[in-house]
């Protein structure tokens, strides 16, 4: 292995590390918020979060592998488990936010007002575009799809990030009960579109079952 790639191996490790530090506190966070406001979005939000933590630390170990140097087999063999493992972790996601979330629009169930909500989901506006743009920036330099596809997963809760926070918005500033559980909605094509695409790629990688990790 060149100097350069054991190099970016290590940057791109870091910055799993940092990625898992970052998402334990925003499931922390927004769990307790979304728990506490009765918010469907923030609850799911925060579950997707959840699923990041898996995700980058699935991904930390990969990269770990081949900066210890096992050889080609093994390394598509994390990378596949870490592909699978993002796949599943959206399939889940998509499940629960569309059980809680048709559950309290038949209900006709409201979120209350969450300043934590509203702290955490602004903090993440700022932290997860920076973490995009390094993990696109390594998963290209290092050719790895598990990379780009974990930025793609970071993209997503972006996404979900603007979508609660509109929901938070206007259910506080209007009083539209149906606008946090159809936030929450919102969030399902677009996670199921990317974890059937982390899939196909998972199953597209080849390796030699014989050899042990």
């Amino acid at each position: 292995m060149d100097k350069t790639r054991r190099n970016n191996l290590k940057q791109a490790r870091t910055l799993q590390i940092w990625n898992v530090v970052y998402d334990v506190i925003e499931v922390v966070v927004s769990l307790i918020a979304g728990f506490t406001a009765n918010s469907s979005a923030l609850i799911g939000w925060g579950l997707d979060s959840t699923i990041e933590v898996v995700s980058a630390g699935t991904l930390g170990w990969r990269l770990h592998g081949e900066i210890k140097g096992i050889d080609e087999e093994k390394v598509k063999r994390r990378q596949k488990i870490t592909l699978n493992v993002i796949a599943i972790s959206f399939m889940l996601i998509c499940i629960f936010i569309s059980y809680d979330s048709i559950t309290k629009l038949i209900n006709k169930e409201t979120a209350n007002w969450s300043t934590m909500g509203l702290i955490i989901l602004l903090v993440s506006l700022v932290v997860n575009p920076i973490l995009i743009y390094f993990k696109r920036k390594y998963g290209k330099k290092l050719d790895s799809p598990a990379l780009l596809a974990d930025a793609k997963d970071t993209f997503i809760c972006l996404y979900q990030t603007v979508v609660v926070l509109i929901g938070l918005l206007l259910v506080n500033w209007l009083g539209w009960w149906w606008a946090d559980p159809v936030a929450a909605l919102l969030i399902v094509p677009y996670a199921a579109k990317e974890g059937y695409e982390a899939y196909n790629k998972a199953k597209n990688i080849n390796y030699n079952t014989a050899q042990n990790d």
